[in-house]
């Protein structure tokens, strides 16, 4: 019996959502016809694709196996209908909003200007974590996502397992800062230490400029929960506590004399270009990649 690419869709769901029941309603399909197709796709392999455990289905050695083809044939199936049809190859590209707002345009522009075949789908997010996820799925074919180190994760969250492969492509400057009259604006050579006890406004847990304050500033200052980049740079300016945060989030109030950068340095994170290295393949990833590095 031949494998057909129904069924490779089916499985695929499967693995991302780990029920039958969500793959299910994500397929827009009956439970038991999905259940049919992994049946009847195991049968035709004459192996097991899965394992069911409480956390729910968990694919064998041979479902991981399958997995690596399944995405690359799908990915060739979709690229063969847009060939037929003359549609122009399309790259899906994830970002945080911030990222989306301020780096990505450049991007765009370097790629029309050098690759006018290839449109890239901007997809902003707000999760590092699900932009990531979406990369490994299949979803977007490539993300940018602030990090430092030499390996992914190394401002301090969780890579995902799989083989993501990364490059930095520019690096986004920090700077502390506060209120004009803040006690600490105007002091020179300042330390962590001086910082025990201020108020440090911060974004979610999971944040890049929070896990970014966490490697600079350590536990001394107290952490004040404010939201997204926008926020903590008015609750800054109103004198409600300091901030790390990006310098192109701040520079204009800096300049005009609402904020004041405190002399404490901040290494600059690492603007990253995140894919799958088996998926190189996919046609308009490398001119993005090009473009990006440009």
């Amino acid at each position: 019996m031949a494998v057909e690419l129904h069924q490779l869709r089916t499985f695929e769901a499967v693995v991302r959502h780990r029920t039958v029941t969500d793959a299910a309603v994500a397929l827009d399909r009956a439970p038991s016809s999905v259940s049919a197709q992994i049946r009847a796709l195991e049968r035709s392999l004459g192996v097991s694709l899965f394992e069911r455990t409480p956390a729910g289905m968990r694919p064998t050695g041979a479902g991981e196996r399958l997995l690596v083809w399944a995405r690359r044939l799908l990915d060739q199936a979709e690229q063969a209908r847009a060939e037929v049809a003359g549609r122009p190859r399309q790259v899906r590209l994830g970002a945080l909003e911030t990222i989306a707002a301020t780096y990505v345009p450049r991007v765009l522009a370097r790629l029309a200007e050098r690759r006018p075949g290839v449109e890239v789908e901007v997809r902003p997010g707000v999760s590092r974590d699900d932009l990531m996820a979406d990369v490994v799925a299949g979803r977007l074919e490539a993300t940018l996502v602030l990090d430092t180190g030499d390996a992914l994760g190394g401002l301090g969250f969780p890579a995902p397992p799989e083989p993501l492969t990364f490059l930095d492509v520019d690096a986004v400057p920090l700077a502390l800062v506060a209120a004009p009259g803040h006690p600490l604006a105007g002091r020179h050579g300042l330390t962590p230490a001086d910082l025990t006890g201020e108020r440090l406004l911060v974004g979610a847990p999971n944040c890049s400029f929070r896990l970014a304050a966490d490697r600079v500033l350590g536990p001394g200052p107290e952490r004040v929960p404010a939201g997204a980049v926008p926020v903590m740079r008015s609750w800054a300016e109103h004198g409600l506590g300091v901030a790390l945060l990006p310098e192109f989030g701040v520079a204009s109030a800096c300049e005009s004399g609402t904020l004041a950068r405190l002399d404490l340095p901040a290494p600059a994170l690492s603007l990253r270009l995140v894919w799958r290295g088996d998926r190189e393949d996919v046609p308009g990833l490398r001119d993005v990649l090009y473009a990006a590095c440009a």
